[in-house]
């Protein structure tokens, strides 16, 4: 597959107009950042964290946050399935996100763009009970990958107050176990549309009997770069696409905690947000 015709015409829209179109969730979710001054401006690098639950959420903040306070703007490479779905390809696109394929990511970092990557995909957002703020990236190594062979950084990032804004019902390990599930399974149903279960989209609700989410305030953490030249003679062996895999992991891991720990000693919550946060 090639790579867009157009992937490199993009130019990123005001941050203004970006802003103002967020001004809601802003207010809604109060985003927090730390460790800004991890962002380089002045090197381009594969920014790689852990993917929340509906991660659009938090992830355009993240976006608009790191754009006001660095300019860089971050292009996100989007699980394919995303674009198959009208208005919402449009959306994607002209905030600068692409499929996710090896061309595109090849084409960004040769233009020396900034790029987002969730090697978790569409598993991780789709989480089952007792997945919060767990990394779901399989044996995944392909953005280690890609890094390595064009020499890119790898700039870590945890987020963490979207996987409480919701309670999950029903997941897929409940739809697999169904009449219905099981049916699927038999037929082939499942394994082709549904991934096996992967982008079974859970049952869950917010702010009790509703969808909206609880006004969770959402922490964000950027880690210190993570060099790839090293490894660039090595980009195809699998041990050493693992162990910066490993790398990444530990240095995401160890944010999710330094902002487990900056949440809890943060007493500034309203009292309404106090209020529709309680469980």
């Amino acid at each position: 597959m090639a790579a867009t015709p157009s992937l490199l015409d993009f130019q990123p829209p005001p941050l203004a107009s970006l802003k103002r179109i967020l001004t809601a969730q802003q207010a809604w979710f109060a985003p927090q950042f730390f460790g800004l001054e991890n962002i380089d401006a002045s090197r381009p690098a594969l920014y790689v964290g852990n993917h929340t639950i509906m991660g659009g959420l938090d992830a355009p903040l993240m976006v608009a946050g790191i754009y006001e306070h660095s300019g860089v703007y971050l292009r996100s490479l989007t699980d394919r399935f995303h674009f198959m779905v009208p208005g919402w390809r449009s959306l994607l696109t002209k905030f600068g996100s692409v499929v996710g394929s090896r061309e595109n990511c090849a084409a960004l970092m040769q233009s020396g763009a900034n790029i987002l990557v969730f090697p978790g995909g569409a598993r991780e957002v789709m989480k089952n009970r007792g997945e919060s703020y767990q990394l779901i990236w399989k044996a995944r190594t392909g953005f280690a990958a890609m890094a390595m062979e064009h020499g890119y950084d790898i700039a870590t990032f945890a987020a963490v107050g979207a996987d409480d804004a919701y309670d999950i019902h029903y997941d897929a390990n409940d739809f697999r176990d169904s009449r219905l599930g099981r049916a699927m399974q038999r037929s082939g149903f499942m394994e082709k549309y549904l991934r096996n279960g992967e982008a079974f989209n859970p049952i869950i609700t917010g702010i009790p009997g509703t969808m909206i989410p609880r006004p969770e305030k959402l922490y964000f953490r950027f880690g210190p770069r993570i060099s790839t030249q090293e490894y660039q003679e090595h980009h195809a062996d699998k041990e050493a696409q693992w162990e910066v895999r490993k790398k990444v992991e530990d240095q995401v891991y160890a944010d999710m905690d330094a902002l487990f720990a900056l949440r809890a000693a943060d007493e500034d919550w309203s009292w309404w947000r106090k209020r529709l946060t309680r469980r």
